[in-house]
C-alpha cells in the first residue's frame, strides 16, 4: 500500500485515517472495538480523535471517543502499532489554545487514552484571543519530551498557518506540521485555498467530512431519506442540483469501476495533489472493508476529471 510521509515528520502513515467522532455516539465500546480491530486488520494504523468527541451526546462524560480509544489500546496491547491523533480547543472557548488550556489539554487526553504520548496533537480550532507564539510554546516542551511528537492545525486559514509557522521559524519552535481542513466532492473551498501551501511548504494535510455528512455513500437521495440514520440531518444542505450531479457522476463511475458512491469517493480524495490521507469514520466493520477498498481503488484520469468537474 501507498504509505505518505505527514509533512517533514517523522510520521508515515497509509492513506486512510478512521475517524473516531462516532465513538460513544453512533458506535458504543463493543461495536468501536470490533471497527477498531477491522481497521488495523486492513493494514492501517492512524486513528483520529478530540478531547470534544462526542461530547454533543446529552450525558456524556468528557472525551468519551478517547476513553474508548483507550481503553482498545490497552486490550490490545499495540500502543506502538498505531498513530493516534487528537486535537485540543475542540469548545471553541475563549483562551482554548492558551498555555493552561493546552496544559490542561493533553493531561485529560493522555488519561484517556491510557498512553504516555500523542502522535500528531491538532490544534482543533482558531483561537483569535491568543498569539501563536504562546500556543506553540506551549507545545514546544511536550514535543522535546515526547509526550507530543508532532503538532498540527484543524480549520486554519492559509494566512494562519503562514504566520503561525513564521513565528515557528523565528522563535525556533516546532510548527505545525500537518492540517485538517474540510474536503470531499461537494466542499471544496477550504483546501483549495491551502493546497499551493502544503505543497510548497510539504505540509501534510488529512482532510475531514470525507463523505460529507454521509452524503457521498448515496445513501441520502431525498429529503425522506435522512431519517435512516441519526447523522442523516449533517447531509441534508448537500441535496441540491450541485448534490445531485455529483450522486449521478459517482453512479457512473462507481459502476464501471464495480464500485460503491463512496469507494469512489475516497479513491478520488487519495488521488488529489496535496491529499495526505482522508479522514473517514465507519459504524461496522463492513464499512470499514469497503473504505479500505476505496483507498485501493485507482481510478482512471478520465474518471478523476469526470468527478472533478462535477463539483465545480
Amino acid at each position: 500500500m501507498d504509505r505518505r510521509p505527514l509533512g517533514r515528520s517523522e510520521l508515515v502513515i497509509e492513506p486512510l485515517v478512521l475517524g473516531g467522532n462516532v465513538f460513544g455516539w453512533t458506535v458504543d465500546e463493543k461495536l468501536g472495538f470490533d471497527i477498531l480491530d477491522a481497521y488495523v486488520d486492513e493494514g492501517f494504523t492512524a486513528i483520529d480523535t478530540a478531547e470534544g468527541y462526542p461530547n454533543w451526546v446529552p450525558g456524556n462524560p468528557p472525551g468519551m471517543s478517547e476513553t474508548i480509544i483507550g481503553k482498545w489500546l490497552k486490550a490490545r496491547g499495540n500502543r506502538n502499532a498505531v498513530h493516534i491523533f487528537s486535537k485540543v480547543n475542540s469548545a471553541k472557548k475563549p483562551g482554548g489554545l492558551s498555555a493552561a488550556s493546552i496544559h490542561d489539554g493533553i493531561e485529560a487526553s493522555l488519561q484517556r487514552l491510557q498512553t504516555d504520548h500523542i502522535d500528531l496533537y491538532f490544534s482543533h480550532w482558531p483561537d483569535a484571543e491568543t498569539e501563536h507564539a504562546e500556543t506553540l510554546e506551549a507545545y514546544d516542551p511536550l514535543v522535546r519530551s515526547g509526550r507530543v511528537r508532532v503538532i498540527g492545525a484543524s480549520n486554519y486559514t492559509s494566512q494562519m498557518v503562514k504566520e503561525a509557522n513564521e513565528t515557528a521559524v523565528i522563535k525556533s519552535l516546532p510548527r505545525y506540521e500537518v492540517l485538517q481542513p474540510r474536503y470531499n466532492l461537494y466542499d471544496r473551498e477550504e483546501f483549495d485555498a491551502l493546497r499551493d501551501l502544503v505543497i510548497e511548504d510539504e505540509i501534510g494535510t488529512v482532510v475531514y467530512y470525507s463523505l460529507a455528512s454521509g452524503f457521498l455513500t448515496g445513501k441520502y437521495r431525498s429529503k425522506a431519506d435522512f431519517g435512516k440514520s441519526p447523522r442523516g440531518g449533517g447531509a441534508e444542505k448537500y441535496l441540491d442540483a450541485k448534490g445531485e450531479k455529483i450522486l449521478g457522476v459517482l453512479d457512473q463511475v462507481g459502476k464501471a469501476n464495480d464500485a460503491t458512491p463512496a469507494e469512489v469517493s475516497v479513491a478520488w480524495l487519495v488521488a488529489q495533489p496535496g491529499v495526505t490521507a482522508p479522514i473517514a469514520s465507519a459504524t461496522s466493520v463492513e464499512q470499514v472493508k469497503s473504505l479500505a477498498k476505496g483507498v485501493r481503488l485507482k481510478l482512471s484520469d478520465e474518471d478523476i476529471k469526470l468527478l472533478t468537474d462535477a463539483g465545480k
